[in-house]
């Protein structure tokens, strides 16, 4: 009966059609061009986003740099932090920040930008990874690094500002390095909700007030577009809704929550906020009709920058892939969501992303607009807080549409190449919107660098001089990414640039050459 039943299995496969060669109806064919794509994607990202890091090695200092830079010299890292908190902004953690990468003069500088983009990959990997195992499948470990890739090269080179998002320190610290500490908190907040032990819960919800109110005292703009998917995510949370089985994930977002709100209200009682405040001319109030009618105006001019780069639709290209990719895989039956959860509910979690970009994007906007005027939208460093969760919606959405398209049936013989052209198509949209991004790489690397060699002979010179005795030496500005350098307003009493270019050289003052 064995030799008879492996008879009838091997006529079978011979009569079987290619369209009908898997009865589950994927389209195995996909698999075909799915490595070669990963495999490119990984090295033009990558390569991309190498760059950056490998441009650390010329940064030199300008605008906030000089400040940062003498005051981690002379004061160390907890003066500082007491002179932000106390003169400067209230930002405690940003200056404590400060204090680490500037303590050593430019060596922390420098390597930020590969820091940054280590940590960041790692932890949209991981990200990443768990997010396809929730659509039941084993995680194609080279698509999601080309979907990590791909997101930081757009988040960097794909705006207004691209030297301001990666290399100029200040801006990364403030903007950048909040929405990596932002994923490896969600990551820890995964496996926090799904600790068995309580003590183990208890330290994992202990780190989320921590963490969130470093954030409040490290980034405004950061803590109000997450406090907004927190609040969110805590309320669908909500046991009654029956998409968590606990209060766990809702205790994680309430605590992150009052995090944020505390470290907030640290910073704007500080007596540096305060001070900072001060300096406003007076204006109506950030809620009057007029302020919120102006701040939609420049909303509306946000958003029309960035949906002008068509080159972020790469990053919902990259996901599709990821769908693709995780559809050919095994999947898990006890994936996916929860049984009884409301169809009201998932809709209502896939939707979330929507109304957290929306409006915090317009939070971002009314922040700078309250704190820098008409012009204050135009600061493009602080887009990045919620660039971020749009990116990264973008892409899961890409991959929900992937897995979708992969998941149909279909046995028409036509169905055989639905699969590779739909990975082509999808790879090549985003190499396509990587290749995008190479011009401005090419005028980045070309300003950074030419910068460093004209700063280096010219600090080469002041520093001689200092050396000599001389209280008054002689600066030419050297500007790079819409930053200020020394002499950038005519009244010298309010030149704070040149202030601390004076104190970083041990000088009285410097003058224009």
């Amino acid at each position: 009966m064995s030799t008879a039943s492996t008879e009838r299995e091997d006529q079978e496969r011979r009569t079987r059609s290619p369209g009908t060669a898997r009865p589950s109806g994927r389209r195995p064919s996909a698999r075909r061009p799915m490595p070669v794509v990963g495999v490119v994607l990984v090295a033009a990202a990558g390569a991309l986003v190498s760059v950056g890091c490998f441009l650390g090695l010329y940064l030199r200092p300008t605008s906030d740099d000089w400040c940062a830079a003498w005051k981690s010299r002379d004061l160390g890292v907890l003066g500082i932090t007491a002179d932000f908190y106390r003169t400067q902004n209230g930002r405690i953690t940003n200056a404590f920040l400060s204090g680490i990468i500037y303590g050593d003069g430019l060596a922390g500088v420098k390597i930020l930008p590969s820091v940054i983009a280590v940590t960041f990959t790692v932890g949209l990997v991981l990200l990443g990874c768990r997010f396809v195992r929730f659509l039941g499948a084993r995680p194609p470990v080279m698509i999601v690094a080309a979907c990590a890739l791909a997101v930081q090269a757009l988040l960097y080179y794909a705006g207004t500002r691209s030297y301001q998002v990666l290399l100029w320190a200040p801006a990364a610290i403030s903007h950048t390095i909040p929405s990596v500490i932002g994923v490896w908190a969600l990551l820890l907040a995964f496996w926090t909700v799904r600790q068995p032990r309580a003590p183990v819960r208890a330290a994992g919800f202990a780190a989320a007030f921590l963490i969130g109110f470093g954030l409040g005292t490290l980034s405004e703009p950061f803590a109000l577009v997450s406090g907004l998917l927190a609040a969110g995510a805590g309320l669908l949370a909500l046991p009654r809704l029956r998409l968590a089985r606990t209060w766990h994930p809702f205790t994680w977002c309430a605590l992150w929550c009052g995090g944020l709100v505390c470290g907030l209200i640290v910073l704007y009682t500080s007596p540096g906020a305060r001070w900072r405040r001060a300096q406003q001319p007076p204006r109506d109030s950030v809620l009057s009709a007029g302020e919120l009618k102006g701040a939609y105006q420049d909303w509306l001019h946000m958003w029309d920058a960035v949906t002008g780069q068509w080159a972020y639709l790469g990053a919902a290209a990259v996901g599709v892939l990821l769908g693709l990719a995780a559809n050919r895989r095994t999947r898990s039956p006890a994936a996916g969501w929860r049984p009884g959860v409301p169809r009201a509910v998932q809709t209502a979690v896939l939707l979330l992303p929507v109304p957290v970009v929306v409006l915090g994007s317009f939070a971002v906007v009314l922040g700078l607009r309250s704190g820098y005027g008409p012009t204050g939208w135009t600061y493009a460093r602080t887009w990045t807080n919620y660039l971020v969760p749009m990116e990264l919606a973008l892409c899961a959405y890409g991959a929900l549409l992937g897995e979708w398209a992969g998941r149909r049936p279909d046995r028409r013989p036509a169905a055989a190449l639905a699969g590779p052209a739909a990975v082509v198509a999808a790879g090549g949209l985003a190499l396509a919107a990587l290749a995008v991004l190479v011009p401005n790489v090419q005028q980045l690397t070309t300003a950074t660098v030419t910068r460093a060699a004209a700063w280096d002979a010219q600090n080469s010179r002041i520093r001689t001089e200092a050396a000599h005795g001389a209280t008054d030496v002689g600066y030419r500005p050297l500007h790079i990414g819409s930053l200020a350098e020394p002499f950038f307003t005519s009244a010298y009493p309010r030149d704070w640039v040149a202030a601390c270019v004076s104190k970083w050289y041990d000088v009285d003052r410097i003058h224009r050459l």
